[in-house]
């Protein structure tokens, strides 16, 4: 049997005797020089996109980052006033009751609850008035900065 099996391994290794030889070659083979040029030209010109990439993506994370402590700011801001107007409220509520518990007649009370009643329409229209111009002037601001920002992220890649 082992005259038949070394027969057999000798067929096959003479059948593929041309391919052996072929990846023998192929392994000594030499890259021609314009081929090796172009692969480093290619991954050079990655090297710089993969950069650039990742420089446009820090402006894109920056103007992200200033826009959202900018929110949070003015969300602050505007959490402020609401609470100081409830306090202002509150005063003005219990002044007037104060008022109101002073009042010798009817009519003088009545006078008085009128007198609160158009004070506090007056505080509710100029309220109305400051919030209307401060978010006018917040869109306006958002709207410029997000401009801003995106021209600064994409003037770059443009």
């Amino acid at each position: 049997m082992t005259t038949e099996t070394n027969s057999v391994l000798d067929t096959v290794k003479e059948a593929f005797a041309p391919v052996t030889e072929a990846f023998t070659k192929l392994q000594n083979l030499e890259v021609p020089e314009a081929a090796r040029e172009f692969v480093k030209k290619q991954a050079e010109t990655a090297k710089v996109r993969a950069a650039d990439m990742h420089a446009g993506s820090e402006k894109v994370t920056a103007a992200i980052e200033t826009a959202v402590a900018g929110s949070v700011s003015e969300a602050a801001k505007i959490s402020r006033n609401i609470q100081q107007a409830f306090y202002q409220d509150a005063e003005a509520f219990f002044a007037g009751i104060d008022k109101l518990a002073s009042a010798k007649s009817l009519s003088e009370a009545a006078q008085i609850q009128s007198d609160m009643v158009r004070a506090r329409g007056e505080v509710f229209v100029s309220r109305a008035k400051a919030t209307t111009e401060y978010l006018g002037k917040l869109v306006t601001e958002g709207a410029k900065n997000a401009q801003d920002n995106f021209a600064k992220v994409y003037s770059k890649t443009a």
